[in-house]
């Protein structure tokens, strides 16, 4: 009985290990239909009788999307993304000192952590969902090159009630493609991160707009797109317009 039980248990986490080593390999090269978080929030939506709720969610290419978008969710989200391999280890050390004595903490997922929890996981606080989703981050690190991380997080990422990625949110909020996202536009839509469903962009808070002052700030100091070079690959690139009238100008959770 414990040798069947023995090869059950391996069979039952190999066939874990093949399936999460094989989707995240093919989600390299095929955008997601949908996330994790997306399906979750259908089905809040449906027990809660709300069978008419639709999430807003169009699949936008890495090269279709304004650098002023990229940078700014870098600048708010995870500065040290281009050389980190998954966990920046001085925002986790520092989350856990402000945990031990009692203070507010900050949030320290990397932009990796959170593709890894928004497109596999659910929402909450467990040890297990926390070490599944190490598990994941290390798995995307190694599967992806960076690029296609940030292509991932800005297309799952919320940015406002029911409204995933930058395809959705700029025609919602600024009535343009994501490709005309202006610095001060990404900055907004990066601002609103941490709350997407209290934080409003197309209704910007005085706190939201200190966020968004703080982000162009930051950004400056980074280098603006520039800073993009550092990871992107040129061969896969392409132009796309920016609105005219525009000029360039962290907080992780």
């Amino acid at each position: 009985m414990w040798r069947h039980l023995k090869r059950c248990l391996v069979g039952t986490v190999s066939a874990f290990f093949a399936l999460t080593v094989l989707s995240v390999l093919a989600l390299r090269f095929i955008p997601p239909v949908t996330s994790a978080f997306i399906v979750h929030a259908y089905v809040t939506a449906w027990t809660q009788g709300n069978w008419g709720w639709r999430a807003e969610h169009v699949w936008t290419p890495y090269a279709d999307i304004s650098p002023q978008a990229k940078i700014a969710v870098i600048t708010s989200e995870d500065q040290k993304f281009p050389s980190h391999h998954g966990f920046d280890l001085e925002q986790i050390d520092q989350a856990i000192e402000e945990r031990e004595s009692g203070r507010r903490v900050r949030g320290a997922s990397t932009i990796s952590q959170q593709v890894a929890k928004n497109l596999f996981l659910w929402p909450g606080q467990s040890f297990i969902r926390k070490g599944i989703e190490a598990y994941l981050t290390v798995l995307i690190e190694a599967l992806w090159p960076k690029q296609r991380i940030l292509e991932m997080y800005l297309n799952i990422a919320e940015f406002g009630p029911g409204v995933y990625g930058v395809g959705a949110a700029a025609p919602r909020y600024f009535h343009h493609s994501p490709a005309q996202i202006t610095p001060s536009e990404g900055a907004l839509l990066a601002a609103v991160l941490p709350s997407p469903k209290h934080l409003k962009a197309d209704r910007p808070s005085a706190y939201v707009q200190r966020r968004v002052d703080t982000i162009l700030g930051l950004e400056a100091t980074l280098g603006g797109t520039t800073y993009l070079k550092k990871f992107e690959q040129p061969e896969l690139q392409k132009t796309v317009t920016a609105k005219p009238g525009s000029s360039p100008h962290r907080s992780s959770r």
